[in-house]
């Protein structure tokens, strides 16, 4: 019941758009984002608080949703997925710059990622584009489908929370350098495993986006740990070695610039790439299913 609850949920996040409004997972932000601004203090111990005051609600009302049987692990897997919304934004910018329009790429790039996308030019939102699908494929597909099948809705919907609070939190800036600890920890721990699920799946898909299953392996061996983030960097390796760019460089983040190391062999991504990209996102996300199926 629940492997059917949850494939029928993957195949309706392919055919039903997210909703612009109302969406679950945006009122769980917002919910959570009000519990933030009860409880915040400049304090590991009170984002440990807001951590688990945040998910364990939405764990408990998942383990009781469960009783509804299929339509309701279909619904919360739908609601809680995020790869054909994903796969979209990435089309878009890719159309954009395809016709030349480099300001409208700008402009939606911030759907996709938080980076400043301001003087950034053709290729470096081409990378963005390829590194936020690589990392958000984990994010808003693998790891939902691996805690489902472990924990049912409970695990599709706490692992989405846990998600959602380190996108909120999990930053080192001065208000959430150690109130946003706890949930940034709780997201790397959670996503620990469907994070190397998904380097797999794309080193075994390499070839059907014009790559080499070997180099990707390679690559993602050698490369996935020198990223900041323990799961970022082996979806991102994994990727850049799949199709054969180099991902990595200088990021801004409003006033804040990052450089992160180089990973790959190959020249930087193109705006062909994030085709191909979008392709790879899509057999990992189907791979992905199929693995949580058995």
């Amino acid at each position: 019941m629940r492997s059917r609850g949850m494939t029928a949920g993957f195949l309706l996040d392919v055919l039903v758009p997210d909703p612009r409004r109302g969406h679950p997972v945006a009122l769980f932000g917002r919910a959570a984002g009000w519990w933030e601004r009860r409880v915040h203090r400049d304090s590991r111990v009170a984002g440990a608080v807001f951590a688990a005051g945040a998910v364990l609600p939405v764990v408990g009302l998942g383990r009781l949703a469960e009783r509804g049987g299929a339509p309701v692990t279909a619904a919360v897997t739908w609601a809680v997925l995020g790869g054909s919304m994903l796969c979209r934004e990435a089309e878009g910018i890719a159309r954009a710059l395809e016709a030349g329009d480099v300001e409208r790429a700008r402009e939606l790039l911030p759907r996709l990622c938080g980076r400043d996308p301001r003087g950034l030019g053709e290729r470096e939102i081409a990378r963005a584009v390829v590194e936020s699908l690589a990392e958000n494929t984990s994010d808003a597909v693998v790891g939902p489908l691996v805690w489902g099948a472990l924990c049912g809705v409970a695990g599709l919907a706490g692992f989405r929370a846990v998600n959602t609070l380190d996108a909120m939190v999990g930053h080192r800036d001065e208000r959430y350098r150690r109130f946003g600890t706890a949930s940034a920890r709780l997201d790397d721990l959670a996503g620990w495993g469907p994070a190397r699920l998904t380097a797999v799946l794309a080193v075994l898909a390499a070839p059907a986006v014009g790559g080499d299953v070997e180099k990707a392996w390679r690559v993602w061996r050698r490369d996935g740990d020198r990223h900041p983030s323990p799961n970022a960097g082996q979806c991102e390796a994994a990727f850049a070695g799949a199709l054969g760019v180099t991902l990595g460089g200088a990021n801004v983040y409003g006033d804040r610039e990052e450089r992160r190391p180089r990973m790959g062999d190959g020249p930087p991504p193109e705006v062909a790439d994030i085709r191909r990209a979008v392709r790879l996102s899509r057999l990992v996300g189907a791979g992905a299913l199929a693995v949580t199926d058995l």
